[in-house]
């Protein structure tokens, strides 16, 4: 499994925002009746039978914890279109940022805990901001907590079971790929028959998670993008911006051995 990163970003170096560095980015996510989408897949407003419009505070001057990477609306969209399995799911987003993916889970009627570093008290803060905007009341309708990768401490224990965890882009930086998989395969472990879905942006060729995911006795496998975004009938091209992204599935080695057998 090889990993296209290069560079990294220094989150501790928080730009002081203006007024006027800051806007409120919509993404709107619908559902359009088969039958009368046009041949391109692009559905008309008329067409238009369900539609979720999530508001996000972004600051472009900020950090990059402050601004809705590609990563973050391709993931969004693969879970709109499954958005009837996610109703009472427990779902854990890590490196959550603008918390896109976990807001939409949470609208669409999951249990969602985000998450973001705990040094970092201001892309916390930002979070929670992104949960005001769309109508979620931190602690009411929505956790956010402040979580390490790599290091178990006392916020890890107290999450909540869970089902399922997502990421957008989580993966912008060699020297975190193993504290990501470390808590990861925790998690996995501590939520036998919980899944890591996430998604992540091609940077250099450099870069492969294999002998960690080996190390840590897990299991990867790629999801096909070829049909996100149609129900929609939105074209995710112009979210990627030029860029490559991949979807990604993380379960434990052995769980992956006992459901192909039971496959």
């Amino acid at each position: 499994m090889r990993f296209h990163m290069n560079g990294s970003s220094d989150d501790n170096e928080i730009v002081a925002a203006t007024a006027s560095a800051e806007h409120m980015r919509k993404f709107v996510f619908n559902k359009c009746n088969d039958d009368e989408r046009d041949r391109d897949g692009v559905g008309s407003p008329e067409t238009v039978i369900e539609r979720l419009e999530i508001k996000i505070p972004e600051i472009l001057q900020g950090a990059y914890s402050f601004y809705t990477w590609p990563s973050a609306p391709v993931l969004a969209h693969f879970l709109w279109e499954r958005r009837q399995t996610l109703v009472c799911k427990r779902i854990l987003e890590l490196g959550a940022g603008t918390a896109l993916p976990g807001i939409l889970a949470a609208k669409c009627g999951a249990q969602v805990v985000l998450s973001d570093n705990c040094i970092l008290p201001k892309s916390l803060a930002h979070i929670r901001k992104s949960c005001l905007a769309n109508q979620l009341q931190p602690g009411v309708d929505i956790d956010v907590v402040g979580l390490s990768w790599g290091l178990l401490l006392n916020s890890v224990f107290r999450l909540p079971p869970l089902d399922l965890i997502i990421a957008a882009d989580c993966f912008y930086d060699p020297t975190v790929f193993e504290d990501i998989i470390v808590t990861v395969a925790f998690l996995l472990e501590r939520n036998r028959g919980a899944k890591f879905i996430f998604t992540y942006q091609e940077r250099s060729a450099d870069w492969s998670i294999e002998a960690l995911l080996k190390k840590w006795k897990l299991h990867a496998s790629s999801i096909n993008m070829d049909e996100i975004g149609k129900q929609s009938g939105v074209d995710l091209l112009e979210f990627m911006g030029g860029h490559t992204i991949h979807l990604l599935e993380i379960t434990l080695a052995d769980q992956e051995r006992v459901e192909d057998l039971v496959e």
